[in-house]
């Protein structure tokens, strides 16, 4: 296949062609050793020493403190929706849930199963589906067991820069189109989650950055394979783990140091969404709604002000190599999801099939 071709998909996202080829050389004899990675045993010294670099790697890259530890679990960012409350609601009966789009809903509708009775503090910030309420707005309550919020909607297209500044309160943020694409402060955060397939790597991986002193918060109930306790005691390989999410991983974040680190793609991830953001503002043909403050780097949707196009601009946006532009089927429209993985000449390409399209149809 000679035509170039851009993944604009949300997730399982594209990753660096540099990573891929790396895969495909190593993948029938992986260091030197005659197998697979696939068939590597997670216990041996070959695969103890990838988990090594992976997590030296995310504490160089996001610049993590020694007081906060780092897990790999398993079952995606939905399992951390249990495993959340399960680990941190204690003897509270509540905790504070911010409603920015549909990951956070869902967040929030799992939290309920245990709260008692169904007492969850619901912040619905998501005004007018176009932005975000400042968080010094954010009605936050004082007995309740923590903080969760979404900083950014892959869904919707909506995000929140601004980081939490509620000293007294346990902080926790579901980074999962977020993590390395900008700078953060891990120590505004009591915990931070993130599932792999955006911009850490394949899908099976959940990454967990939480403050040590989290890890005495559980309860017996807790299945041991979301207990963040156990998982710390047995390195995060209390079952197999997805071996090779984890190797995939490394090559993606000794890729992301390799370009420059996180500094590199936040200001190439800004001009990205620049260029796309500017070319549908300057089009009557393509709306997007969402304030400015809010507007996702990771996520841009869009509408055709004509929706009769729309089955007429998907076929056409394949057929040049632009794949997976389908907005979630929850919101429809359009979605150009443009990771780290995603490079300007991936952006520039879809702008100029946009302008060429409304010359034609507009």
């Amino acid at each position: 296949m000679n035509k170039i071709i851009y993944n604009f998909s949300a997730g399982p996202s594209m990753l660096p062609q540099e990573v891929l080829l790396q895969i495909k050389h190593e993948f029938l004899n992986w260091n030197d050793t005659g197998t697979s990675i696939i068939e590597i045993s997670h216990r041996s010294l070959d695969f103890l020493q990838v988990i090594q670099e992976l997590e030296q790697s995310l504490r160089n890259l996001l610049c993590i403190p020694n007081e906060y530890v780092i897990l790999f679990c398993p079952g995606g960012a939905r399992g951390q929706f249990d495993a959340i409350p399960m680990n941190l609601l204690r003897h509270f009966h509540s905790a504070d849930y911010i409603n920015s789009g549909y990951w956070s809903y869902n967040a929030m509708l799992e939290a309920k199963k245990y709260c008692s009775p169904n007492n969850i503090n619901v912040l619905s910030n998501y005004q007018n589906k176009k932005f975000v309420l400042p968080m010094k707005k954010w009605n936050i309550k004082n007995n309740t067991a923590y903080l969760h919020y979404c900083p950014n909607e892959t869904i919707d297209g909506i995000s929140i820069y601004e980081e939490p500044n509620f000293p007294d309160k346990i902080v926790v943020g579901d980074f999962s189109s977020f993590i390395l694409s900008r700078k953060i402060n891990i120590k505004k955060y009591d915990l931070i989650y993130a599932s792999a397939q955006k911009n850490l790597g394949p899908s099976g991986l959940t990454l967990v950055i939480l403050k040590n002193t989290l890890l005495n918060m559980n309860n017996k109930l807790i299945p041991s394979i979301l207990n963040y306790k156990k998982l710390f005691k047995y390195q995060s390989m209390f079952n197999t783990p997805v071996t090779f999410s984890w190797y995939v991983s490394g090559l993606v974040l000794k890729w992301i140091k390799k370009n420059g680190g996180i500094q590199f793609f936040e200001k190439l991830n800004y001009q990205k969404s620049q260029l796309l953001y500017n070319t549908i503002d300057r089009s009557g043909f393509y709306i997007n709604h969402i304030h400015n403050n809010n507007r996702s780097q990771m996520n841009v949707t869009f509408n055709l002000k004509n929706p009769k196009l729309n089955n007429i601009f998907l076929k056409k946006s394949m057929e040049n190599g632009l794949k997976f532009l389908k907005g979630h089927k929850v919101v429809g429209g359009f979605r150009a999801s443009i990771y780290n993985a995603m490079p300007l000449s991936g952006v520039q390409a879809l702008v100029q099939f946009m302008i060429q399209f409304e010359k034609k149809y507009g």
